[in-house]
């Protein structure tokens, strides 16, 4: 065989390969990761947060329905979801049914701009360009304010646009959500504020890691903020950084635990889902996150 075609039959293997890992494995590769965080008043005894984002679940995933049913044998304190959990119309009878073992858990949530509009196929260049949102009229809604209610109606706090302060096993936290940001519906006004300085710890939530958002919530003395969004940038460069993030936040924490600054924390959780239209995970398995929070003094000794 010449050597342009042999390059060329190489090229066209390991595109197959790429596709066939990227589109049939990765994406099944549930995964929980777990950090430990610092935020803590002195004395406060620990808490675990089960973090959940981006689910985009269709009544057909049987196979992420179990894993994520299975979660519930961590007997988390506390469950907070951050949104885009539907990406099917039809889907809130199973979500609930998913969602059911770990609504034996306090929880709390906030909708992702993929519960409020049905998904469509996107070329994958608009994930670059500064208008990421794309068209929205004539898009067929989601069933969002249903799905809502049913997650609030199984005891979960609806988050958007709230502050409350929650008893957790004897710990008060004090929570504080926005509506989405990625379709500018956050409006971080109706929370604005100094957090509740009498909670042993402050976490806002809210779907996307905008950095205007973390300031706002770093300037309010918030101690930890919980978003996902990115699906950590769902196609990764191997051991690098995200290529994209779809939001403001940078590649290189498009997922997992970071500092915002001296004092506040934020977690991007990288999601279990998709997009239905375009399926794929490279080097960025979907994932739920496990938090331990500690308090300050203990991770400083």
């Amino acid at each position: 065989m010449p050597r342009p075609l042999r390059a060329a039959a190489g090229v066209a293997a390991l595109g197959a390969g790429f596709l066939t890992y990227a589109g049939l494995i990765e994406p099944k590769m549930f995964t929980l990761r777990n950090f430990a965080v610092p935020v803590l008043d002195p004395g406060t005894p620990a808490l675990r947060i089960l973090h959940l984002s981006d689910l985009h679940l269709t009544s057909s995933q049987t196979r992420k329905q179990d894993w994520i049913r299975d979660l519930a044998r961590l007997e988390p304190d506390f469950v907070v979801n951050t949104g885009d959990t539907s990406s099917d119309p039809n889907g809130i009878p199973a979500i609930m049914q998913t969602l059911r073992p770990l609504f034996d858990f306090p929880g709390a949530f906030v909708p992702g701009n993929n519960d409020y509009y049905t998904p469509k196929p996107k070329n994958p260049l608009r994930y670059f360009l500064p208008d990421k949102v794309g068209q929205l009229e004539g898009r067929a809604r989601m069933p969002w304010h249903e799905l809502a209610a049913g997650m609030a109606g199984a005891g979960w706090l609806d988050l958007t646009h709230v502050r409350t302060c929650v008893d957790v096993n004897g710990v008060s936290v004090a929570f504080a959500g926005t509506d989405d940001p990625h379709l500018r519906k956050a409006r971080y006004s109706r929370i604005a504020g100094p957090a509740d300085a009498t909670a042993a710890v402050r976490i806002g939530v809210t779907h996307s890691p905008e950095p205007s958002l973390l300031r706002a919530f770093a300037g309010d003395r918030y101690d930890l903020v919980l978003a996902g969004h990115t699906h950590g940038g769902q196609v990764r460069i191997p051991f690098g950084p995200a290529i994209v993030t779809n939001c403001g936040i940078d590649v290189r924490r498009a997922r997992w635990l970071h500092r915002w600054d001296e004092h506040m924390w934020f977690n991007v959780c990288a999601g279990l889902g998709t997009n239905p239209f375009m399926p794929i995970r490279f080097a960025c398995r979907p994932e739920a996150v496990l938090l331990t929070l500690l308090p300050r003094d203990v991770v400083r000794s």
